[in-house]
């Protein structure tokens, strides 16, 4: 008798390893741990570096770089390190269990945790006309970049990984719809590059070309909170042209609209994830043609969506006083900062890295190029609508 609370103790333990990590014993956590920390590993040196490079970035345009955040993402920076490792160092296969790890419980709480990061009350800082412009900016991303995937007959997942990306917010949104469809890490990979690739130029051209195409503040920082793909990104074109054309609103817009666009992913990748099970089972595959909601809704969106309402109704009970009864204003924003820059960027950090990890080079030989001309194509075209809609509507957004 003496020995059954000890059992129920181990019993218990063994259940919430396995609801935690997915692995049944210690024996399973001790598999994961080299590759999770390597890993780890990655991303803690991704940080400074993305740092290093984000400054060099910034200074090339003229800009002190002091007290400013890096126009590119430790993310990105991240699953770099690991394919560079990958595919020029022998690497033992003791790190597998903890890489399979990394990119699926590591990821998805990483994409729970960034969800703080949002707010609906960004979106009503944007107004009602700002909203049509994000909207069609990201529908139209999506249709578009589908359809003409479609076209170069380049794989169906690839395509959506690629939409998505472009459409919404960047690697995030690839890392989130990703799970839903069953994507492969050559598949993650390519969209990641698409991103960092088109994303990048996006900001270093947009800033110097939206004042000979749009008129006000409020419709530059529209366009380029909806042309630009990475939220670094985006705030590395718009901080470019608060410094070159001393503009304190555009950098405000551009931030709000990106904002805006990232509330957009908890509608999107459910979509997205019913648009691709639906068509693969008119082809026969799948569950015979049923679709539940729990594929479409899977506990990290959930997750995600749960944060982004925390969020939401701490900023509104801020504004009139504490946040859940406990933070100040200044409390609030440092919480949000800590779960959703700090824990939730270096989560996915530790996810990326590991998708680098698992990507080799010998992967992308039976595709080729064609999907950066995906990705260039959706990228131009998101561009287009995003000065277009701006140009529209910009006129009746003010946030100066």
């Amino acid at each position: 008798m003496a020995t059954q609370p000890i059992e129920k103790q181990v019993e218990r333990r063994n259940v919430i390893l396995d609801a935690l990590l997915g692995v049944p014993d210690w024996q399973g956590v001790v598999r994961i741990l080299p590759g999770f920390l390597l890993s780890v590993a990655i991303m803690l040196v991704a940080i400074p570096l993305t740092n290093v490079l984000g400054a060099w970035v910034l200074s090339l345009q003229g800009i002190d770089p002091t007290g400013k955040s890096s126009p590119i993402s430790a993310v990105l920076t991240a699953i770099v390190i690991g394919i560079l490792l990958r595919n020029l160092l022998p690497l033992p296969k003791a790190i597998e269990d903890g890489i399979k790890f990394s990119t699926t419980k590591i990821l998805r709480l990483g994409i729970i945790l960034v969800g703080i990061k949002l707010s609906l009350m960004d979106v009503f800082k944007l107004g009602v006309w700002g909203i049509p412009v994000v909207v069609t900016a990201i529908f139209g991303g999506l249709w578009f970049v589908s359809w003409f995937n479609k076209r170069l007959n380049l794989p169906e997942r690839l395509g959506t990984l690629i939409a998505a990306g472009t459409g919404i917010c960047g690697v995030t949104a690839i890392v989130s719809v990703a799970p839903a469809i069953k994507a492969d890490q050559k598949e993650v990979a390519y969209a990641v590059a698409n991103i960092t690739l088109f994303g990048l130029l996006g900001m270093f051209l947009y800033p110097y070309l939206a004042p000979h195409i749009l008129h006000t503040s409020e419709q530059i920082g529209l366009f380029l909170g909806t042309a630009v793909h990475e939220t670094s990104q985006v705030v590395g074109a718009a901080l470019t042209y608060k410094e070159v054309f001393n503009d304190e609103v555009v950098l405000k817009a551009a931030t709000v609209t990106k904002l805006t666009r990232n509330l957009f992913l908890a509608v999107v990748v459910p979509l997205l994830s019913y648009l691709y099970l639906r068509r693969m089972a008119a082809q026969g595959e799948g569950d015979g043609g049923k679709i539940s909601i729990a594929k479409l809704l899977p506990a990290f969106v959930l997750g995600f969506i749960a944060m982004a309402v925390v969020r939401s109704i701490g900023d509104a009970q801020v504004a009139n006083g504490l946040a859940f009864g406990i933070w100040d204003a200044d409390g609030w924003k440092e919480f949000t900062k800590a779960v959703g820059e700090t824990w939730g960027s270096r989560a996915l950090g530790t996810a990326m890295a590991a998708v680098g990890l698992a990507t080799s080079f010998s992967v992308f030989k039976g595709v080729g190029l064609k999907p950066f001309l995906v990705g260039l194509v959706g990228a131009l075209l998101v561009g287009v609508i995003g000065w277009g809609m701006a140009l529209l509507l910009g006129g009746f957004v003010k946030l100066g």
